[in-house]
């Protein structure tokens, strides 16, 4: 299991709901997301409202389970959102270089 993230059985997926202290700390989560999801091709579910964001991994087509490039996705999200309540600036030590 990966720290901070639901497994559901039903259908199979990773669940993540993230708290924040304002809505800047939502956009920086939001834009380091988006960042990662294009370095690693990957782009979860995710819906979002001022000060939370809810993201879901699921199955791709075909697959019986989570393949290896989803649970990386999910441990690299947690370097920079490491709690499910962020109420500092994230940690970026992930991104060597972010546009």
């Amino acid at each position: 299991m990966i720290e901070n993230w639901k497994m559901r059985k039903r259908p199979i997926r990773l669940e993540r709901r993230v708290e924040f202290d304002n809505y800047e700390l939502t956009r920086e989560f939001l834009d380091l997301t988006a960042d990662l999801s294009e370095k690693e091709g990957f782009y979860p579910d995710m819906n979002f409202g001022r000060t939370h964001v809810n993201m879901t991994i699921s199955l791709s087509d075909g697959e019986q389970e989570l393949v290896p490039s989803q649970l990386r996705f999910a441990e690299q999200v947690n370097v920079f959102a490491p709690t499910n309540k962020v109420t500092d600036s994230l940690s970026t030590e992930f991104f060597v270089e972010r546009n």
